[in-house]
Parts: structure tokens; C-alpha cells; sequence
């Protein structure tokens, strides 16, 4: 691609957009800001000394004839047995930081194995290629999946010395079946967890129970695998490694590889309506953007944050452009499909792709020219993962930012420094959670008994040990703890999921089975009357049976969508950090949260018409969680100028767009979290803007509102006062997950409350 190609795209495709919406070319009111990344060239150090002839020959064939700075310092510390991470740029070649020392111990010794684990199959299924490619007859790669037939997984255990899988089948195959993997596990010299920082929050929980299983079984079969761990760049790799494994962990991040010249650029969707704050859908916005970059012969990647957003843009922009080098990528495609995908980006058949985070990963899909990213992905981590996946190749790359009709959104597309220039986010995962460590604990008995002393799953697990056992599901004999009557307890234990037993979904005609929804979401998403969406098609919920935990559905081609109505509680059951703030008080501590879906909004879809409310007589849940709240005492009220009837609308928007606002500092979604405002608050004496974890024990996310509240509220309140709307819109106060259906909210006046919240603060 010529150097002044990515520049002469982005504006030919504003200027396109721009004139058939009626502005002149030369006022585009899309681009709101572009920057221009320079090229980096590469660091290296010659190939060791010390490498097998045979893979020096290999890398050879591969073109490789010296090593990045970071791949060469990565494979002398795991040569050495030091666990590491490395922590370095999309194709910065972090895969060859973990093969080296991997194919060099295979090559040593004939029984020695390894373990490779992935957030994805498609991620592991590339790396069998990979390893493959290679040609080593020591080196015997095979995936172990979902995707595996049940008659090839014997072969695989008994045959392969490289086993590739991801957390869900260690969890759910291979450590409660450990005794038939025992050569495997005793041989065990290497353990990969590759692109760690996906697994943060409750699943980055999961997977450290899982992986802390995994090193109690290998200390059963007398194996201490060294372990090798890659991640986009995150603030804390050091940490979060150590954190997964329960191990001393060095970082590897100097980033060696070169990278090419980027355009980036912020796109800003017009207003059709100022005052009312309405915008063309990003839907179709994305697929203007995605057909224009292919019709100007850009290879490009559209990231957008759903499974029927990818089916929607693919099938919109392949009609545009009348061909069908346009496909959508996203979980739920068939095995086949997917990798037809993969090789046409990578042979040039396919041009675009309409893809969910599935391909934001490290599966090599070839050189790509562009990236569009539509809406803000949740952390600056995944922005630049997915802006890193175009300009492979040496070739120079235009990335798009599209914002969505979202506060967090607008906010960055006015603040280019907050997404340009930010640090990238720490990666949290609590691992004392007990809401997952007690069922880990069942399975890990099950594995093999647990003893008092048996430091590996946790300093604290001692008084979760005896609760277990008081309620039944373990039992002692002498000092240690046994499964008590689960033969498979890892079976139901859903590592992905918001906590609690979930909620099938079956067709009500035929009974077979559709999906499944976490309990925690069950009564706000297939309640009776519901519109459910999945994998782009439509299903009406006839009956929710509580007892049995199965939703019946029929298919629905109707122009009605729905949303629930529910009412919400917060009791604090205990303040773990409390600081005076200026003129208000600080706080974090634990949370219930009680919920009572009591109906639900039907609207039409075509018109967005109300069609009414319809009730609902469902039980309350309950959620014992973490939180951090701002009690604003009666003074800073009346600073803000709010009488009393005020105080709620105003508060109830504050509560909104802090939430839309809380990814800018925290590795999260706005659907992670939940929020109550209120005048009075019985805990708190006064009014109070609770935010919490939607998740059972925690997530982390709420304690970092806490560390940055000032730099938190600040950039909402910036983001609330900038947007152009009259009354509040999408961009700034209104939300889409609000059980009040937004209401009442009061956007001038959350305005006024946080300025005043922060009027004694220091800067």
C-alpha cells in the first residue's frame, strides 16, 4: 500500500457519506479527529547459540534468522524454568516467545509434554497449525475441544505431547478425568495461557481456580511445569499473572517488533436531530464504512460488540457492494465456516469481515489494510488489540474508531487524549471471590482430597472448607475433605456465567434445546411475553417454569421488542473503606441487592411507539455483592440549586452516565455493573449514588471507581454538560438496561449535582 493511501481512503469515504447526507465535502462533520502514528523499526538479537540445528533450519524456512529483544529475553527466562508473561503489541510474534523453549524441550526429551490454553478455539486450533507447519516429527500438536470428536479425544490423550485446549475443558474433562491423563500430567513441562487478559473479572477468577487445580494434580503426578503466559498490553501483566497462577511471574514488556504507520481516526455519526440528540443507527453507519474501505480496496476488519451486529453489517455492506467477498465472523458458526473465513483473509478471496472479539485475538488471518471498530470495545486493551490487527506485514494501516450513541463514546470522540493517550487498564480478578472458590473446592475435592495444609488454592480456603462441609457438599475424614456425592461437580459449574444455575431455553413445539440465560438475567431477558433475540433470530417466550428452570419460546417475526420493569434495593451489609470527601463521604463495602422484575415495556420497533406496560408476578432475586457509593449530604444539594423533588431525576442520571462512564477506568461493560440513586438512603442518611458489581461475591470493578472517583465523576459530568441534546439522550443520561424505563431523569441537574459533588475537590 502507498504510504498516503490510508489518508486518501479515510477522506474520499468521509467526503462520500457527507455528501449524501447533504453537507458540503469540504465541512465533513464525521471526522473529529485523525492522527497519524509513525512507523517503528525493529529491535533484534541473533538466534542463540545454543538452538537445536533442526529448528534453526526450521526458522530459517520461515524467514526468521534473528529474534525480537522481547521474544529473545522471553525464551531465555523460560529456558531457565522462570514463569513469565509477556506483554507486547498485536503481531509482535509473542507466539514465538513460548514456542522456542517449548519445541527445545521436546526436542531434549521424548516424554516431555505441554499444555497450551486459550480463550478460543479458533486460537488454538491456529496454533496447531502452526506448530504443525514447523514439520518435527518429536513435536505431535493436537487441539482438544468441543469442536473434537468424541472418538478422537482417546487418540489425542494417548498420542500427543503438545495438547492444545482452552480453560472450559481443563476445568470440565481433563482435571476431573486427570488419572486416565496421568503420563500426560507427570511428563508436564510447560504450561501456555495465552491472551491472559481476557480472562479478568469473575471468569479471570474462574480460570485462576481452575489453573490452581491444575498444579495441585500436577504436584500429585510429581510434575513442576513451567509456565508461559501472553497478553495484549495491560497495566499490571506482572500482577495478573501472578494472580492467575498463584506464582512469581517476571514480565517481559519491552516490544521489539517494528510496527507500520497508522491512521487513526475518531468518527462521529451526525446528528439528524440536535436538539433531540437522534443519530443514524451504527449499525448502518458500519456498513457504509466497512463496503466503502473494501469498494476502495482496503482488506478489512469491522469489529462490532454483538452476534447479529456481524450478521447485519455483513449482509448489509455484501448488498452495497453486490459481491460476496463480505462475510461475518462470530461465536455460534459452525467449525467449517470459520475456517473458511479465516483462509480467505488469509489467500485474499475475502475481503471483509463484519466480526465480534472472536477474531480481535491472535488467529493469523493474513495482511489486512484497515480496521473499523464500532463503539468503544470496553478497555483501551482491546481498542489497540483490535486496532493492531490491521498493517500486518509491514504494510501501513487505517484504523477507525466509529463512537456509538453512548456517553462513554462521546466522550472520547470529544477528548482524543483519553483514547490516544491513556494507559492501558489494569486487569482484576479476585480470586477470593467465594462465590467461586466454594464450588472449585467441590471440585477440587473430587480431584483429590484436600488437606488443611495445601497452600496452592489459597491461604483462605480453610473456613470456605468447613461452610462446604457444614452444607453438605464435602465431608472429613480425619484432616482432609472429600466430595460428598457429586461424581462430577466441575459439570455444574459454568466458569462463563454470572453465578447460580442457569435457565434453558427450548423450543415450545419441538423441545429442543435453543440457549441458555445466567439466573442472574433469566426474569429481565425470557420473563413470559419477552422478545428474545439469538444468533439473529426471534423467539417469544409462552412460559417461564421456576421450578424446572426452562423457558419455552416460539419463533416471533413480529415488529415488537421488549423491555423489562423492575425495582431495585441496596442494603449495605458492611463498609469496608469509608473517606470524607471534601463535603461528602467515599465508600466501598459489601452490598444485597434485591430485584423484582414487575413488568415489562412493549415498543414497536419500526416506530419506537410505546405499546404499554404489561405486569408481572415474578419472585425477587438476591445478589450479595461489592459496591462503591457517594453520599451527598443535604449542603451540596442546595449548592446545586436542587429543591427536593429535584433531587431523584437528577441523581438518577448522574447514576446513568457514571456507569456509561465507568470503562474509561475499569476493564469492564457498562453491563457488568449496576447502579441505584436515590434522595434518601436509610444506610447512608442522605442522598446516595450506589454502584456495584452485577455479579455474585464481585468483580473488582466497583472498587475502581473507587481509586479514581474524582478523574470518574469528572469526565461524566464533562460528558453529560458537552452533549448537545435539550433533555437527555443516549449520548449522555439515558440507559438501556434502566428497569424505571428512564425515568425520571433529569439531565441539567445531574449536571449541577456532580459539579457541586465536585467543587471542593482537589484537582
Amino acid at each position: 500500500m502507498a504510504t498516503a493511501e490510508p489518508d486518501r481512503v479515510l477522506t474520499a469515504l468521509a467526503a462520500s457519506l457527507d455528501i449524501r447526507d447533504g453537507t458540503p465535502p469540504d465541512d465533513s462533520n464525521r471526522l473529529a479527529h485523525v492522527t497519524h502514528l509513525p512507523a517503528r523499526a525493529a529491535r533484534t538479537s541473533p538466534l542463540p547459540s545454543d538452538l537445536p540445528p533442526v529448528l534453526a533450519d526450521r526458522l530459517a524456512r520461515n524467514g526468521v534468522d534473528a529474534l525480537y529483544v522481547h521474544q529473545a529475553a522471553a525464551r531465555d527466562r523460560l529456558v531457565a524454568g522462570r514463569h513469565t508473561v509477556v506483554a507486547t503489541g498485536t503481531a509482535s510474534g509473542k507466539s514465538l516467545c513460548y514456542q522456542l523453549p517449548l519445541l527445545e524441550r521436546l526436542l531434549a526429551d521424548e516424554h516431555a509434554t505441554a499444555l497450551y490454553l486459550a480463550p478460543t478455539k479458533a486460537l488454538a486450533r491456529d496454533q496447531v497449525r502452526a506448530l504443525r507447519e514447523l514439520r518435527l516429527p518429536q513435536v505431535r500438536a493436537a487441539a482438544y475441544d468441543g469442536d473434537t470428536p468424541r472418538h478422537e479425544r482417546d487418540a489425542v490423550r494417548r498420542t500427543a505431547n503438545v495438547v492444545l485446549t482452552n480453560p472450559d475443558m481443563l476445568h470440565a474433562s481433563i482435571l476431573p478425568g486427570h488419572r486416565r491423563w496421568r503420563d500426560f500430567l507427570h511428563n508436564l513441562s510447560f504450561v501456555i495461557v495465552d491472551e491472559c487478559h481476557a480472562a479478568r473479572g469473575v471468569f479471570g477468577a474462574h480460570v485462576a481456580a481452575i489453573l490452581r487445580r491444575l498444579r495441585r494434580v500436577c504436584e500429585h503426578y510429581s510434575s513442576t511445569p513451567t509456565f508461559a503466559l501472553a497478553t495484549a498490553t495491560i497495566g499490571n501483566p506482572g500482577e495478573h499473572a501472578s494472580n492467575l497462577t498463584g506464582l512469581d511471574v517476571e514480565a517481559v514488556v519491552e516490544d521489539g517488533s517494528p510496527r507500520p504507520r497508522v491512521v487513526v481516526a475518531l468518527w462521529e455519526i451526525p446528528t439528524d436531530d440536535p436538539a433531540e440528540g437522534t443519530r443514524r443507527s451504527l449499525l448502518a453507519e458500519g456498513a457504509d464504512v466497512l463496503s466503502g474501505m473494501v469498494e476502495r480496496g482496503l482488506a478489512t476488519l469491522c469489529f462490532v460488540r454483538s452476534r447479529k451486529a456481524a450478521e447485519v453489517i455483513a449482509t448489509t455492506a455484501r448488498r452495497r457492494l453486490g459481491q460476496d467477498s463480505i462475510l461475518a465472523y462470530r461465536a455460534g458458526l459452525l467449525a467449517e465456516e470459520r475456517r473458511a473465513v479465516e483462509t480467505g483473509l488469509a489467500n485474499g478471496s475475502v475481503r471483509g469481515v463484519a466480526t465480534t472479539d472472536a477474531l480481535e485475538l491472535g488467529v493469523d488471518v493474513g495482511a489486512l489494510d484497515a480496521v473499523a471498530i464500532l463503539g468503544w470495545p470496553g478497555t483501551a486493551a482491546s481498542f489497540w488489540q483490535q486496532a493492531g490487527r490491521a498493517g500486518r506485514r509491514h504494510r501501513d494501516a487505517l484504523v477507525v474508531f466509529v463512537g456509538d450513541d453512548d456517553p462513554l463514546d462521546r466522550y472520547l470522540l470529544a477528548h482524543p487524549s483519553e483514547l490516544l493517550g491513556r494507559p492501558v487498564e489494569a486487569a482484576t480478578a479476585d480470586v477470593s471471590n467465594p462465590y467461586v472458590l466454594r464450588p472449585h473446592l467441590r471440585c477440587a475435592a473430587a480431584e483429590l482430597p484436600i488437606d488443611p495444609g495445601d497452600d496452592v488454592l489459597g491461604p483462605d480456603v480453610v473456613p470456605l472448607l468447613f461452610e462446604e462441609e457444614a452444607a453438605g457438599h464435602l465431608r472429613r475424614r480425619g484432616q482432609r475433605w472429600f466430595a460428598a456425592g457429586e461424581t462430577m461437580p466441575a459439570h455444574g459449574v459454568s466458569i462463563r456465567s454470572a453465578g447460580g444455575e442457569p435457565y434453558a431455553i427450548v423450543d415450545a413445539g419441538s423441545g429442543a434445546l435453543i440457549g441458555e440465560v445466567d439466573e442472574a438475567r433469566a426474569f429481565r431477558t425470557v420473563h413470559p411475553g419477552a422478545v428474545y433475540l439469538h444468533q439473529g433470530a426471534a423467539y417469544e417466550v409462552t412460559t417461564l417454569d421456576l421450578e424446572r428452570r426452562v423457558a419455552a419460546v416460539r419463533a416471533y417475526a413480529g415488529d415488537v421488542t421488549t423491555s423489562a420493569r423492575s425495582d431495585t434495593d441496596v442494603t449495605v451489609t458492611q463498609e469496608l473503606v469509608a473517606v470524607e470527601w471534601a463535603r461528602c463521604r467515599l465508600a466501598h463495602g459489601q452490598l444485597e441487592v434485591t430485584t423484582q422484575v414487575l413488568g415489562y415495556e412493549r415498543r414497536r420497533i419500526s416506530t419506537g411507539q410505546s405499546l404499554g406496560v404489561v405486569d408481572l408476578d415474578l419472585p425477587r432475586t438476591r445478589l450479595d455483592t461489592r459496591g462503591t457509593w457517594v453520599a451527598i449530604p443535604t449542603p451540596v444539594l442546595a449548592d446545586a440549586g436542587l429543591a427536593d423533588a429535584d433531587v431523584a431525576g437528577a441523581a438518577h442520571a448522574a447514576e446513568h452516565a457514571a456507569i456509561g462512564l465507568l470503562p474509561l477506568i475499569a476493564m469492564c461493560d457498562r453491563w457488568d455493573v449496576g447502579g441505584l440513586s436515590t434522595p434518601w438512603h436509610p444506610d447512608t442518611g442522605t442522598a446516595t449514588i450506589f454502584i456495584y458489581d452485577g455479579y455474585p461475591g464481585g468483580a473488582g470493578i466497583a472498587e475502581r471507581a473507587l481509586a479514581s472517583a474524582s478523574r470518574h465523576l469528572t469526565a461524566t459530568r464533562d460528558a453529560i454538560v458537552a452533549c448537545p441534546c435539550d433533555s437527555g439522550c443516549p449520548s449522555c443520561v439515558h440507559s438501556p438496561k434502566c428497569g424505571n424505563g428512564n425515568e425520571p431523569l433529569d439531565k441539567a441537574g445531574a449536571a449541577a449535582l456532580l459539579s457541586a459533588v465536585l467543587a471542593d475537590q482537589p484537582a
